[in-house]
C-alpha cells in the first residue's frame, strides 16, 4: 500500500510539470486508474502490482514525451517502481 501511495504521489508531481490546461485531465486520469485498481487480487497473481507500477511508469514517460517535458523528471518514479 505504501508503495502504491508513493507511485501515486510521484505521478501527481509529474502532472504539475505538464502544461496547465492538461493537468486536470491527467490528474483525474491518474486518480481514476488508482481507484480502479486499488483492490487487485495479489493472491492469485502476485506480480500484478509490479506490472501495474511498470505500466504507470511507461505511461508517465509517454505523457512527458508528448508534452516535451524532460523525461529525467520521472527518475524518482522509476526508482520507486523498480523497488
Amino acid at each position: 500500500m505504501k508503495k502504491a501511495l508513493s507511485v501515486y504521489g510521484e505521478i501527481l508531481r509529474l502532472v504539475r510539470k505538464l502544461p496547465k490546461d492538461s493537468r486536470p485531465y491527467y490528474s483525474k486520469y491518474a486518480r481514476e486508474n488508482f481507484v480502479n485498481y486499488r483492490e487487485v487480487d495479489t493472491i492469485t497473481d502476485p506480480n500484478i502490482l509490479d506490472e501495474l507500477f511498470n505500466r504507470a511508469y511507461n505511461h508517465a514517460i509517454w505523457v512527458l514525451k508528448k508534452y516535451s517535458v524532460d523525461q529525467s523528471a520521472a527518475e524518482k518514479l522509476k526508482k520507486i517502481c523498480s523497488n
